[in-house]
């Protein structure tokens, strides 16, 4: 038989639990007939803003007005699981409630964690373990240099998270929970002096993940507390530069060097479809003279997708390499075009921007889908395009295809002529 049972929720602030910068843990109490059990919802507030008669934040911040958000969903979900709870046992209990809310098996334990008997691990060192076999890849070639750049940066990163969170040091991976990977996005999005953006955020937290679903292989932990997290974000539209843009900057006298060089080598992207690794390896070796008539092909195998990149050389790009073949840099490194650092490039892509009146920011991935753009609005076909960019998947190159303003001005035009006369009356309907 079922009774009746009642629900109290109560949102408070854990003061005992403030980081050094005084902000304080939320936590949500769920109450059922006496018993009580709490969660955490994974944010942080000043105490100074907290008002603990309406249970809600008094700041007016963006950040503010997430946390208020995140306590009314939280209250609402709660209370929804209790009401199907309810409909499939007879007698509900908090620590049911707050499994289930927390996407856990009803009857999971906290106070024992699943785990094989004498395996530990902490999670950075799950990350030096796994970035040692990158660095040995990567030396082999087998994995690209810039790949596991990202790997050291994504592990500073959480190591600071763990420092900010934690004031330790290190965390072992059975301490990781749910509400991790959702605080390791508002520090990433909010905490830190230079805030990420929210697609390399979810970036970050995507490969957290895998760290963490390699102690799930190695069975240092049960489940991976942070597979429910969503890290797509969708694919943020990057719109290429228009021709009349890439010919301004092609033709601007500039007498600075260091500019007129990356000028060139942004030129040579435009017109390559070359990544910035991939520009800055390349080699006179990488020229192979193609079919009977010899046509020049700069050829490389790409290296984030060890995909064989092939793009014939267009005459813009062949009197750059002309242009740097007695270039020191080049000579000494065996190099076609002279390629600052990433850092120093992109810097000085913003002067560039600034000195040809681009009023937008330059960047190395724009570079690519200008070359894709030319070369689909020019009729090259998609498969060609992929290959030309190094693409493993056709649905790569998808995302560069974009439907352009000059693009429906020629359908229209096809149709104005159709459907008007020249004098812009409509044409009479032929039976």
């Amino acid at each position: 038989m079922k009774f009746k049972q009642n629900l109290s929720l109560l949102f408070w602030l854990y003061r005992g639990k403030a980081s050094k910068d005084g902000k304080a843990p939320i936590y949500v109490r769920i109450t059922i007939d006496g018993t009580d059990t709490d969660i955490s919802l994974g944010k942080k507030i000043h105490p100074d803003f907290w008002n603990s008669d309406a249970k809600l934040v008094t700041a007016t911040t963006a950040e503010a007005k997430i946390i208020n958000l995140r306590i009314v969903q939280a209250q609402a979900e709660i209370e929804k699981h209790f009401l199907v709870l309810q409909s499939q046992v007879n007698h509900v209990t908090p620590a049911m409630l707050k499994n289930a809310y927390l996407g856990l098996p009803l009857s999971h334990s906290k106070a024992k964690p699943e785990k094989a008997a004498g395996l530990s691990q902490t999670l950075l060192a799950a990350f030096d373990e796994f970035i040692a076999i990158f660095e040995k890849k990567a030396k082999k070639g087998i994995r690209s240099e810039g790949t596991l750049r990202h790997w050291r940066s994504t592990k500073r990163k959480v190591e600071a998270f763990i420092r900010f969170r934690y004031q330790r040091k290190d965390i072992d991976m059975t301490e990781i929970d749910q509400c991790f990977a959702e605080e390791f996005y508002d520090y990433l999005t909010l905490h830190l002096d230079e805030p990420l953006s929210e697609v390399t955020a979810k970036k970050l937290v995507k490969w957290t993940r895998q760290i963490v679903k390699m102690g799930v292989k190695k069975k240092v932990i049960a489940s991976n507390p942070l597979e429910g997290f969503v890290c797509s974000g969708g694919n943020k539209e990057v719109m290429p530069l228009e021709l009349f843009e890439v010919e301004v900057i092609h033709k601007k006298q500039i007498d600075i060097d260091r500019i007129s060089e990356v000028r060139d080598a942004f030129i040579f992207q435009c017109f390559t479809g070359f990544a910035y690794q991939d520009m800055y390896n390349l080699s006179p070796e990488n020229i192979v003279k193609v079919g009977r008539s010899g046509e020049k092909w700069l050829i490389k195998d790409r290296g984030k997708t060890e995909v064989t990149e092939m793009v014939p050389i267009l005459p813009v790009v062949q009197e750059l390499i002309d242009k740097y073949q007695g270039h020191p840099y080049c000579k000494v490194n065996n190099r076609l075009i002279p390629v600052n650092s990433n850092f120093r490039y992109n810097v000085y892509l913003k002067e560039l921007a600034v000195i040809c009146g681009i009023k937008r920011p330059l960047n190395t991935h724009l570079a690519r889908h200008t070359f894709a753009d030319m070369m689909l609005n020019n009729g090259v076909p998609l498969e060609d395009v992929g290959k030309m960019l190094g693409h493993r998947n056709i649905r790569t190159t998808q995302r560069y295809a974009r439907v352009r303003k000059q693009r429906i001005s020629d359908h229209m035009a096809l149709v104005k002529q159709k459907l008007f006369t020249d004098s812009g009356k409509l044409r009479a309907i032929s039976s």
